[in-house]
């Protein structure tokens, strides 16, 4: 990836065109099939599709899978290593889905959880580096964290000999003997991530006085792509302009499967019921309880489980190709009733505070807790 402009470098000069901002979106795409064994049973390697490895002693139950419609298990669509900043907390995000044709449209069909686990070590280094902090002047500026990692811990230059050991989070619980061995999945693959750009817009030379209001899908310096939002009610977005800005925003990286970041804004698929929850004509809470956006999972993941396709294999295909074949697939896919998701994008908004609690409100060494999940299912 290219790396974003200096302010010094940005200009209203038309050569700006070919050049490319950074958002603050990570994007996940597939990166090979896992066939190594120490891989498959590390919490702390995220994957698409497999089974899962799971943080917690105890092995969650088998139920956390279930379809809330068809009550059979699901299968694992992705699974994320997603420790929040300066957390002792290991944690990994885990999303089924259903693929019964029946199932789609139907709530409880698509279901995340959240794996977390007390990292003793970890905690010590994170408790080294507050205490370095407090005695050194603070940086000029920090590096964006990425969420996959445990990289800032490096900035606390503290024992760094250890600290890629650190990212081997072996599953606490293995699944021999055990009904997650035997329930249904697809084939495993690496979920690397990397961030996104989008084309820098040049800047419109008018004439004095002459003012404009930024389009959906302005991009200036420093932007966090969030000014859409404020004019979404006054422009009446309807499908077609939502959908269309989607899979604009999308085709600049194709082969995204997850798009990340927390606290962050979701990229609306369509104009529904959803979206008007999200982005109301007068403030009122995101949702009832304290939950925060941290990801969605977007159309192309369906077709790379679905054909096990890896990174190489799809870039055979040309972006068209692979736009094409994504609208084919939301809005009606094949005729013949084989089974296959059919949702356009799977919003997932997580604890802000990543809390750790048991049933009467003490906090845990680890925990096993279930996500919200809204779902925008097409046009």
């Amino acid at each position: 990836m290219p790396p974003v402009a200096d302010d010094e470098e940005w200009s209203d000069s038309d050569e700006e065109t070919g050049s490319e901002v950074e958002t603050s979106v990570l994007l996940g795409t597939p990166d090979g099939a896992i066939t190594a064994a120490a891989d498959l049973a590390d919490a702390a390697v995220s994957r698409m599709g497999g089974h899962p490895a799971f943080l917690p002693s105890n092995e969650p139950p088998f139920s956390s899978s279930s379809c809330k419609t068809c009550s059979q298990p699901m299968e694992l669509l992705v699974q994320m290593w997603c420790p929040f900043e300066n957390s002792p907390m290991d944690r990994a995000l885990y999303v089924w889905g259903c693929a019964a044709a029946g199932c789609q449209s139907k709530e409880g069909s698509l279901r995340a959880w959240r794996g977390l686990r007390y990292n003793d070590e970890y905690a010590a280094k994170l408790e080294k580096k507050s205490a370095k902090k407090k005695a050194t002047p603070p940086e000029k500026s920090t590096p964006k964290a990425n969420p996959f990692s445990r990289g800032e811990i490096s900035d606390a230059e503290s024992d760094t000999a250890s600290d890629e050991e650190l990212l081997t989070a072996l599953a606490a619980t293995t699944l021999e003997e055990s009904p997650w061995r035997s329930a249904p999945s697809y084939p495993p693959l690496y979920l690397s991530t990397c961030s996104e750009y989008l084309p820098a817009q040049p800047k419109l030379k008018l004439p004095p006085g002459v003012q404009v209001v930024d389009s959906l899908d302005d991009v200036g310096k420093g932007s966090k792509d969030v000014s859409w939002i404020a004019e979404a009610y006054e422009n009446s977005l309807d499908v077609d302009q939502v959908f269309e800005r989607f899979t604009k925003r999308v085709g600049f990286e194709g082969d995204q499967c997850v798009r990340y970041e927390l606290e962050g804004t979701p990229l609306p698929y369509a104009s529904d019921s959803v979206l008007d929850s999200l982005f109301p004509l007068s403030p009122a809470p995101l949702l009832p309880s304290k939950r925060v956006f941290e990801c969605q999972l977007m159309p192309n993941l369906i077709n790379v489980l679905s054909t096990g396709d890896s990174q190489d294999q799809r870039k055979k295909l040309t972006d068209e190709e692979r736009r094409k074949l994504v609208e084919q697939e939301l809005k009606g896919g094949s005729s013949d009733g084989r089974r296959g998701m059919e949702w356009g994008t799977c919003l997932i908004f997580s604890c802000s505070k990543d809390c750790s609690l048991t049933d009467d409100g003490k906090e845990a060494r680890e925990s096993w807790r279930e996500e919200a999940v809204l779902v925008q299912w097409g046009v």
